[in-house]
């Protein structure tokens, strides 16, 4: 199936432990570009949610947003550092007799000392939380995907109906080139006549100039591979996956024999219909800019 570079997933874990919210947002890009915003506490699972993504997505600019609350009442424990407390103790001693002060230390006054408690935050389960973590976002990324192949799948069906279109702009010009031609030689044959009054017509002069006129406009194997070109794209949005790329290089060549089939062009409707074929290939280059 096609996807759309434009896609948007969201999905929450929550327990009596912790939320986790991961969200999703993605427009088109040449390349995979991942930004990814989260708690500096998850930060050290970063590589492994860069290559969790890789599994789900190829190409576009991805915004990816991860929020953490932590429930748990007991991930600090409180720390009595003695050391700490029995050094400040003894130089407040000593100050006390060195300048004949009374001490007055309390305990209370005492605890409030830098370092004599602290706070230390308890080491987290790595494995516990990565595997949260890690449903949170392959969930996230299934929602993701599933709207992206929503997306892609309105976009096979706009570029199926143009490349339609543009098989009939091609059928149409096919068509027309012959009367071009046979307009072409009854021209001349008039302009010929016209200027010998009742002397005899060469016939293969005339040929041999409508010859020429017939090769210099001939478009031939600039419809033939459009044809091929158009119902390359067909197989190649049926097949599915990721064809952007393919699919770009594709337009592309189909732009350049509309143009080549423009600038041989002599008749007026062959360059309107020229045209119109020329726009649809640009609406369908477009289109594919979505596509990854």
């Amino acid at each position: 199936m096609i996807k759309s570079m434009t896609g948007f997933g969201r999905a929450e874990h929550c327990d009596e432990k912790r939320k986790i919210t991961v969200e999703l947002k993605s427009v088109n890009h040449r390349y995979l570009d991942v930004n990814i915003k989260m708690p500096k506490k998850l930060s050290f699972f970063e590589t492994s949610i860069r290559n969790l993504l890789k599994e789900y997505i190829q190409r576009g600019k991805v915004d990816v947003y991860i929020s953490y609350e932590d429930y748990t009442e007991d991930n600090f424990s409180l720390k009595y550092n003695r050391d700490m407390a029995r050094a400040y103790l003894k130089y407040l001693n000593e100050m006390s007799q060195e300048f004949g002060l009374e001490n007055d230390i309390r305990v209370s006054v005492l605890s409030r000392y830098p370092e004599v408690f602290t706070l230390e935050e308890q080491e987290i389960d790595e494995d516990e939380l990565w595997n949260d973590l890690e449903s949170v976002v392959r969930s996230a990324c299934e929602g993701f995907v599933a709207s992206r192949l929503s997306e892609g799948e309105n976009l096979k069906n706009d570029l199926v109906g143009k490349l339609d279109t543009m098989l009939n702009y091609v059928d149409a010009i096919e068509k027309r080139a012959p009367a071009i031609i046979e307009e072409y030689r009854q021209k001349v044959n008039d302009r010929v006549k016209d200027m010998l009054a009742d002397a005899k017509i060469d016939e293969s002069r005339i040929l041999t100039e409508v010859t020429l006129f017939a090769d210099r406009i001939c478009v031939d194997e600039e419809i033939v591979r459009l044809k091929s070109h158009i119902e390359s794209t067909r197989d190649t949005l049926s097949a599915g996956g990721s064809v952007g790329r393919k699919l770009d290089f594709i337009a592309q060549e189909m732009n350049r024999e509309a143009n080549t089939i423009l600038s041989k062009s002599t008749d007026l409707s062959t360059s309107n219909v020229a045209i119109d074929l020329k726009t649809d290939i640009e609406k369908v280059r477009e289109q594919i800019q979505n596509i990854e």
